[in-house]
């Protein structure tokens, strides 16, 4: 399939777009640059906000795989309310040319403070720009598909662990801390408990989601478990050989930080056994 990736040459984007080549797909990978991009992708430098048919422009790709999104990290920004509409308009403008499928990457912050599993049907009630405008998205997509009669999936993404210096993950912090040659890494208590999952088995899980049509709305990208941060920060530290220690009690936890949180994860399960399967 041709797929476009826009946020390509973001964190997430990078090794996407290496698992979808290496499954054989053709990748049109969009960003505002594009140097951390797999060379065998077809980098296309842009404002995706700014053209008039983005499916002319992409070479009429099948699938969308809509990773872009400012401040991700950053949940109170004004840039998640400045640029929804934007995003409304890219994804509309797609759908209404001739794309086949419509996948977006979704946050667990979408659900706002809840103690639990999370599936599809768990309400949403989120409490910051960043939960309020991704979800917003998501209803307005899950409309878009509708009306176009085509597929859609919202990636519901959760706590992604990687060793990159470039993210804005606590673990990306702690990893440039470390080649900093810090000793010492500013921390919560770490007692709330998220749902992890490594890098590598996130690209796995996103890429094994667009390629099948069987399974589609929301899919959790998620372990399924929940772990204490701290327990997996110290695993982290420990599993890369870092020599930075933790200070304990430097930050509170954030107020609206649910106190354990996971994603239900028997839909990406049986899309994962599926592809094995077959």
């Amino acid at each position: 399939m041709k797929i476009l990736v826009t946020g390509a040459n973001g964190y997430l984007g990078q090794g996407i777009i290496k698992k979808l080549l290496d499954d054989g797909h053709e990748v049109i990978a969009a960003d505002f640059a594009t140097e951390h991009i797999d060379g065998r992708a077809t980098p296309v430098k842009c404002d995706l906000f700014a053209m008039e048919n983005p499916y002319e422009y992409f070479h009429n790709p099948d699938i969308l795989l809509h990773l872009a999104w400012r401040d991700g990290f950053v949940h109170y920004s004004e840039a998640h309310i400045q640029d929804l509409y934007k995003h409304y308009s890219f994804i509309c403008r797609l759908a209404q040319s001739g794309i086949r499928k419509i996948a977006v990457m979704g946050s667990m912050h979408e659900i706002g403070f809840f103690e639990g599993s999370i599936n599809e049907n768990t309400p949403c009630h989120p409490i910051t720009p960043y939960g309020i405008s991704k979800n917003a998205l998501r209803e307005l997509t899950k409309m878009i598909a509708k009306k176009h009669d085509l597929p859609y999936q919202w990636l519901r993404g959760y706590y992604i662990v990687g060793n990159s210096e470039y993210g804005s993950s606590i673990f990306s912090k702690i990893t440039a801390s470390e080649k900093e040659g810090k000793k010492e890494f500013p921390f919560t208590l770490g007692q709330n408990q998220y749902d992890f999952i490594d890098y590598p088995d996130f690209c796995k899980q996103v890429a094994a989601a667009i390629e099948q049509d069987k399974i589609n709305g929301i899919i959790n990208i998620c372990s399924g478990r929940p772990e204490k941060l701290a327990d997996r920060v110290e695993r982290f530290i420990k599993e890369n050989n870092y020599q930075i220690r933790l200070k304990y009690g430097a930050f509170p936890d954030r107020p609206y930080d649910s106190k354990a949180v996971w994603g239900d994860n028997k839909k990406i399960s049986s899309i994962l056994e599926n592809t094995v399967n077959e």
